[in-house]
C-alpha cells in the first residue's frame, strides 16, 4: 500500500516543476527589476497569513493564462521557513513555475522601504512595472479594471472584468 501511494505522489507532482523559491533581501528588488528590464512586470507580494491574498490567488491563475507572456513575479513577506507550504500552496494554484522570492531578513521594514519608501506592509500589494521602468502600485485584493487597463497601455492582452 505504500508503494502504491509513493508511485501515486511521485506521478502527480513529476510533470509540475517547482520554481526555486529565492530569498529576498537587501538589493533583490533592483535585482528584480534589473532582471525583467525592458519588460512589463508585474511583482505581487502575498502572504500565507494573509485571508485576502489567499482568497484572490486563483484571480492570479488566470490573469497568467489569459496573458501567457506577462512576467509575473510573487513575493511572499513570510519567513523563509515557510518557503515549502508557499510552494505547495502556489501548486495547488497552478502557479507553481511562476518566479517565487520570499522575504529573508528579520528587518523588513528594510525590504518594504526598498520597494517603496511608503509602504508599511499592507496585503496584498502588486507593483507594476512598465517597459518604460515605471512603476505602479496597487493595495489590496486585485482589480481588474486597473490591470486590464495597466496591461493595454503595455501592449499586452486583457483581463477580464
Amino acid at each position: 500500500m505504500r508503494r502504491i501511494l509513493l508511485t501515486l505522489i511521485l506521478l502527480l507532482t513529476a510533470g509540475s516543476a517547482l520554481a526555486e523559491v529565492r530569498p529576498f533581501v537587501r538589493g533583490s528588488w533592483q535585482e528584480l527589476i534589473a532582471a525583467h528590464a525592458g519588460k512589463p512586470l508585474l511583482v505581487h507580494f502575498w502572504s500565507l497569513t494573509c485571508a485576502p491574498c489567499l482568497a484572490e490567488m486563483p484571480q492570479w491563475t488566470k490573469l497568467r493564462r489569459d496573458n501567457p507572456g506577462m512576467a509575473l513575479v510573487l513575493v511572499a513577506t513570510d519567513a523563509p521557513e515557510q518557503a515549502a507550504r508557499q510552494q505547495t500552496f502556489l501548486a495547488r494554484n497552478g502557479l507553481g513555475d511562476v518566479e517565487q522570492w520570499t522575504f529573508a531578513d528579520a528587518f523588513t521594514e528594510r525590504l518594504r522601504f526598498e520597494v517603496d519608501r511608503r509602504w508599511r506592509g499592507e496585503l496584498p500589494m502588486t507593483r507594476m512595472v512598465g517597459r518604460d521602468g515605471s512603476v505602479e502600485a496597487f493595495t489590496g485584493s486585485m482589480d481588474a479594471a486597473v490591470l486590464a487597463g495597466w496591461l493595454v497601455r503595455q501592449g499586452g492582452s486583457h483581463v477580464e472584468r
